[in-house]
């Protein structure tokens, strides 16, 4: 089978659950603008420079996940194949190459995505988005460990082999965040939405100012990236996602699982002739 060329645009944050692998998946667009997860994704067991990151193209062999309903969901045909990392989509160009592959299909009116989620032809579950108004990021505290339970069954699979783990401590589960975060905006008709925001980089963000300065300082820092510079001074969309377990209950399923922020090419003045 041919290799499938992805670009990745974003990678979840870990969470335990009874179906811990999904929850460690990435997801990018085919060179087509098709969207798709990928999962699961055994990074523990891959050398450094297959550590890709976000906007890396790669290359690797995908086969249809067995076990999803969901049409973007895939997996890769050998988890110990080794990932080809084939080049990166930089900004030097105020993101030109980027946009031409993630915003060729948008949203912009919840409603119609919700119909599409639960429409058995769709089962839509991946999905770039336009906010027309941020409201603001909500920061709640969360629970403060992993369920024990929950953890018992991660050590079962991290026994098989089959736990994304942290590539500078392969054997530390990734720390749960003691907060949850949310963004309040609003579509293109004016409908209030909240929704979920659990994105690698949010984390990431959190824990290397936490480590130095404290809770309250990550907290002032996440709203200044994300509402004073993403929000206020990019062209900023979500990337949304579902899990299978609550795409399957849940009337309301999408979490935000990334941001595409490209910034505005400076105005060029055009200059008199006489």
């Amino acid at each position: 089978m041919p290799l499938t060329k992805v670009l990745i645009t974003t990678k979840s944050y870990p969470t335990i659950s009874s179906q811990y692998d999904e929850q460690l998946s990435i997801a990018g667009f085919r060179e087509d603008g098709v969207f798709i997860r990928i999962y699961p994704i055994p990074f523990s067991r891959k050398s450094f420079d297959e550590q890709f990151r976000l906007y890396d193209w790669i290359e690797l062999d995908l086969v249809r996940h067995p076990r999803d309903f969901r049409l973007e969901s895939w997996k890769p045909a050998n988890p110990d194949a080794p990932v080809k990392v084939t080049g990166h989509l930089g900004t030097e160009d105020h993101w030109r190459e980027r946009k031409e592959i993630v915003l060729k299909t948008i949203y912009r009116n919840f409603s119609t995505l919700l119909v599409e989620a639960r429409h058995e032809a769709f089962y839509t579950s991946l999905a770039v988005f336009k906010p027309a108004r941020i409201i603001g990021l909500e920061i709640e505290k969360a629970e403060g460990e992993w369920d024990s339970e929950r953890l018992e069954k991660l050590e079962e699979e991290k026994n098989r082999g089959q736990v994304f783990e942290q590539p500078e401590n392969p054997f530390a589960v990734m720390k749960k965040l003691p907060y949850r975060f949310s963004f309040h905006f609003t579509d293109d008709k004016n409908q209030e939405i909240k929704l979920p925001f659990e994105d690698w980089e949010l984390g990431a963000l959190f824990w290397k100012i936490q480590k130095k300065q404290g809770d309250e300082k990550a907290i002032k820092e996440i709203r200044k990236r994300y509402l004073q510079e993403y929000a206020r001074h990019t062209d900023l969309h979500f990337f949304l996602g579902t899990t299978q377990q609550v795409h399957a209950s849940s009337k309301q399923p999408f979490t935000i699982i990334g941001l595409f922020h490209p910034t505005t090419p400076p105005a060029v003045v055009q200059g008199s002739l006489f």
